[in-house]
């Protein structure tokens, strides 16, 4: 193999390793960073998984109504950094969500923060909260 050969599969070797965490990984446009929604219910589920941890949410809505939110976190590993684990949150847990809604209007969005049962505030380490508003 000459010289031109090895430097060309090198090339095409690199590209390939550098596009795919670019492939791996989505935008935040879906969420209304400009606002924030406060849901107060009962955990359904807690995913610890990579890429993203995932919050699911039975949300009172008033008179009775329920409605199912799923919302979506940061990497296990950015919310270890802040305290989390994969016990953090229970199945059956009662919690209050501070969430950027999804743009589309569906029942889902980010979490910016989340009320455990003990009163402890939990941040999920979303990057750039700064430019997320809590508004509640």
């Amino acid at each position: 193999m000459s010289i031109h050969s090895w430097a060309g599969a090198l090339a095409l070797a690199g590209c390939a390793v550098l596009a795919q965490p670019a492939a791996a990984h989505h935008s935040f446009a879906m969420f209304d960073n400009s606002r924030s929604i406060t849901l107060h219910g009962k955990v359904t589920k807690f995913q610890w998984t990579n890429p993203h941890g995932y919050l699911e949410i039975d949300a009172e809505q008033g008179k009775g109504k329920i409605k199912h939110f799923v919302l979506e976190m940061t990497s296990p590993n950015m919310m270890s950094r802040g305290g989390w684990t994969s016990r953090t949150i229970k199945t059956g847990d009662v919690v209050t969500a501070v969430v950027s809604p999804l743009r589309d209007g569906k029942p889902g969005g980010l979490l910016l923060q989340v009320t455990l049962p003990s009163g402890k505030v939990m941040l999920p380490g979303v990057p750039n909260a700064a430019r997320y508003k809590i508004t509640s």
